[in-house]
């Protein structure tokens, strides 16, 4: 989805993040809530086994390279001097696209895990100010703080006291697995457009 005369593309997670849910709770529901969490507390119980899987494959996505390139692997040894040029028919430069997936997670972890979350506003807190960094060492440091977060996520996602299921409390209805899975498919996109973009500049080997 394109925003209107922003010339980038929306971030999911704030459009879909904000989505209230539709159906109110039912007591056969909560019953089956209750009975599947009895089940996950059972260390031995086949539940028990498929929830630590869950979590560790949702730990594993958010760092995936099964399937096509990972994060480490698109932003090493990107020149300096393409980092902020705008490949001829994308809008963004490299620069804009790193800081786009280092904001845009920042905000699905600030959102999960702080009861006092204030969402950003959109566009303008989702992209960078400008086209290229703004000093010699901010690239590395988006890079470090994106890998610090990601790994944030990571631990979230394998915590045995973070149901995954449960509706996260200051939110509209979405839970802690929702958000994991849209920072996974969000990460997942721009990762290759990033790659795309330094293809287009020459700046890929």
């Amino acid at each position: 989805m394109r925003k209107q005369g922003s010339g980038r593309t929306s971030a999911p997670s704030r459009r879909a993040r904000r989505r209230k849910s539709t159906n109110g709770p039912s007591s056969s529901s909560s019953a089956a809530k209750a009975t599947i969490n009895a089940e996950l507390a059972k260390p031995g119980s086949p539940v028990s086994a498929s929830n630590r899987a869950l979590r560790d494959q949702l730990a594993k996505a958010l760092a995936w390279h099964d399937a096509h390139v990972d994060f480490e692997r698109a932003v090493a040894a990107t020149p300096v001097e393409v980092r902020g040029r705008k490949p001829h028919g994308l809008p963004y430069s490299p620069w804009q696209l790193l800081e786009h997936l280092r904001l845009t997670q920042r905000d699905i972890l600030e959102f999960c895990r702080n009861p006092k979350y204030v969402e950003p506003k959109w566009p303008d807190d989702y992209w960078p100010k400008t086209d290229s960094p703004p000093n010699p060492s901010a690239w590395d440091a988006s890079v470090a703080a994106f890998a610090r977060d990601r790994d944030a996520l990571q631990k979230l996602a394998t915590d045995p006291r973070v149901d995954l299921f449960a509706t996260i409390p200051h939110g509209s209805g979405q839970s802690y697995l929702r958000e994991l899975v849209l920072m996974i498919d969000h990460n997942a996109y721009h990762i290759g457009e990033l790659v795309a973009a330094r293809r287009m500049l020459g700046a890929w080997a």
